[in-house]
């Protein structure tokens, strides 16, 4: 475990030899340097008799007794660690004061949390309140009240191995899915017959697994080049649509390059790339403005499509290595210099594995510098109403233990997480777990739409290019593309807010959808095919973003995002010429219809020639009840023939 690792290189720097704690024997000084020389060259067990003489030559050698702390710590039997700290501590507590707190990690990681906290406390009556050693005392103390009162009040934890065909006898972590929930990708360790400089003793790999008609996984299978190579790739992050994949590649040469020549700035970088059909395409780097000389990893993509999240492992001069969430934006094709998270969500301590949900709101992560059960814990942050991420909250016992819980995906339906953990009733190593979430820790609801584009005159797959807006702001809320092969996408549309969809491709006419989601545990979700209508006199687009109050036609605010993708339209085909037509259902007086309907036409004509567009190239008419497309026997029906459309004329 780090946290233990760490603590043994406390004992290093703070503690040191041969200071107060000599002997007047000399015997037993000249036992214990020979222990100590021992114990620097690995000679643990020859160490440990050494030292145990020294102590019976001299029953308060001190120093002999830190070497034992040492030892035991080494070889984690941490009972022996706490028998000769506290040992020492009793025969002389200004020896080494900071043994008091590396005795306090050590209770409160063997949650033994009423103990920890006496420890921590006593520390802090001596310890400088400016030093690090006191904030991380502070930090334990609180840590170990919230764990004393975590266990009394534990959150529901029902979890499940997820079987035979997603778990092996190796090691399983870092999940991800798609939005559907139909694909699951994973990192899997798998052993080398003979060591590598690159791979040491196992090789990382991808494994993929679909989800049957009946819920259970098909067996999972490793997808090979060029994802996977003989070197390690880890941490996959799969694009809510499956379309991208982002991850880890380590092992990088003094060139900058692994397996097959895949460029780089690091030891470990972060590279994408795309799916078309069935195949992945050519893995790239995401360059210097995210790759850094330092460790970059974990990378977790937003669902809208232009936001990554990920890890960066720094090594500030003079301090323990720090690993810290960062973020991207993608502007106009290329990636922003990477910005950390405000100190709210990092601290000075560790931040690990990053998960932003789909709902684009709440963000999961890792942490030993919040306060927690001890090691790493599992945090949640939501997204707060001027953008700004707030205060983490602990998933809480037994979600989080006094041991290292990381590697964890919340399902898009927000009903269940997944984790990586070894315990005991698993198939080997590391296993992939699921289990229900609780209320308060679950992301927003979501819904998705997802189909196929295709061109209306032929059937023929397209890749399009989508949008999701608010209507309200104009803000543009995700943005995606469909699979160049087969025209297949899938677009997630967040809970509680109004939302405009447009499908285009260059050469076509735009397709557009309104979704509003009411903030529920039961969204709908939606599946169309879109036929994209070719550039070309007949073609017409229903603008199904465009509003008016019952029985008026001036314009609601909120009609801008449509009529303004319209108006780009125009402007991009500067020869193209539209009729624009106003329709109504059945309901009510037929004229009276035919002159509201005409009316509304007019109302969007006028918008578009404000907005710098010929009256030469736009006409209008009414047709009022005249054209339905659906049925006017149904509420749904006549909500349909209420409809502003345009037909392109020439």
């Amino acid at each position: 475990m780090r946290v233990f690792i760490t603590v043994i290189a406390t004992f290093f720097v703070l503690t040191g030899f041969g200071q107060s704690g000599g002997t007047s024997s000399k015997k037993a000084e000249k036992i214990y340097l020979e222990a100590k020389n021992d114990f620097r060259f690995g000679r643990m067990e020859m160490a440990e008799i050494r030292a145990n003489q020294a102590i019976e030559k001299d029953p308060e050698y001190l120093d002999a007794m830190m070497l034992l702390a040492e030892i035991s710590l080494t070889n984690q039997n941490f009972e022996e660690t706490k028998k000769w700290s506290r040992k020492i501590i009793d025969l002389d507590p200004n020896y080494a004061p900071n043994l008091i707190v590396n005795l306090a990690v050590i209770e409160q990681l063997s949650e033994n949390y009423e103990e920890g906290l006496k420890l921590y406390e006593r520390y802090m009556k001596i310890a400088p309140p400016e030093s690090s050693n006191y904030k991380a005392a502070k930090l334990g103390a609180a840590s170990c009240e919230y764990a004393i009162w975590a266990m009394a009040n534990p959150v529901d934890f029902n979890i499940e191995n997820m079987g035979e065909a997603i778990n092996s006898e190796h090691d399983e972590y870092f999940p991800s899915m798609t939005a559907d929930e139909q694909t699951l990708m994973f990192t899997r360790a798998l052993p080398v017959e003979r060591a590598s400089y690159y791979a040491n003793d196992r090789n990382e790999d991808f494994y993929f697994a679909q989800r049957l008609a009946d819920g259970t996984w098909e067996m999972a299978t490793n997808p090979g080049p060029p994802l996977n190579t003989p070197f390690n790739e880890g941490a996959p992050n799969l694009s809510v649509d499956g379309l991208y994949l982002f991850y880890t590649a380590c092992d990088l040469d003094q060139m900058g390059n692994y397996g097959g020549g895949k460029k780089g700035y690091g030891r470990c970088d972060l590279f994408v790339c795309l799916r078309e059909g069935n195949k992945w395409g050519k893995p790239h780097n995401l360059g210097q403005t995210i790759n850094t000389k330092n460790w970059e990893s974990q990378p977790s993509f937003a669902s809208d499509g232009k936001t990554l999240y990920f890890i960066r492992r720094r090594h500030p001069r003079g301090g323990q290595v720090q690993t810290d969430i960062y973020f991207s934006e993608l502007k106009n094709g290329t990636w922003s210099v990477a910005q950390p998270l405000p100190y709210n969500i990092n601290t000075p301590y560790n931040e690990e594995s990053v998960f932003i949900h789909p709902d684009n709101q709440t963000l999961y992560f890792s942490s030993d510098g919040h306060i927690g059960m001890g090691g790493m814990d599992i945090y949640m942050s939501r997204r707060q109403d001027d953008g700004s991420w707030g205060d983490p909250v602990n998933l809480g016992y037994p979600i989080n233990t006094s041991g290292q819980e990381n590697s964890f995906n919340v399902a898009p339906s927000g009903a269940y997480a997944i984790i990586a953990s070894d315990r005991d009733e698993g198939f080997g190593g590391m296993d992939l777990y699921r289990f229900d979430l609780p209320d308060n820790a679950r992301p927003q609801s979501i819904a998705y739409l997802k189909g196929t584009v295709l061109d209306a005159s032929n059937d023929a797959p397209l890749a399009a290019d989508f949008q999701l807006l608010n209507v309200e702001t104009n803000d543009t809320i995700a943005q995606s593309i469909s699979d160049s092969k087969n025209g297949e996408f899938l677009v997630v549309l967040p809970a509680g807010e109004e939302y405009a969809l447009y499908a285009q491709h260059k050469g076509y006419l735009f397709h557009s959808e309104n979704f509003k989601l009411d903030r529920d545990e039961n969204s709908t979700n939606y599946e169309k095919t879109i036929k994209l209508q070719p550039l070309k006199a007949g073609g017409a687009v229903v603008l199904k973003n465009v509003f008016f109050d019952t029985d008026k036609f001036e314009l609601k605010p909120k009609s801008k995002v449509e009529l303004d993708k319209l108006n780009a339209l125009l402007k991009e085909n500067a020869e193209m010429k539209i009729e624009i037509g106003g329709h109504t259902d059945n309901q009510g007086n037929a004229a009276a219809n035919q002159t509201l309907s005409a009316n509304r036409a007019l109302a969007v004509r006028d918008y578009l020639v404000q907005n710098g567009v010929s009256s030469a190239r736009l006409t209008y008419k009414g047709y009022g009840q005249t054209k339905p497309i659906a049925s006017n026997d149904t509420e749904e029906g006549r909500q349909q023939n209420r409809r502003t459309e345009f037909r392109v004329i020439e």
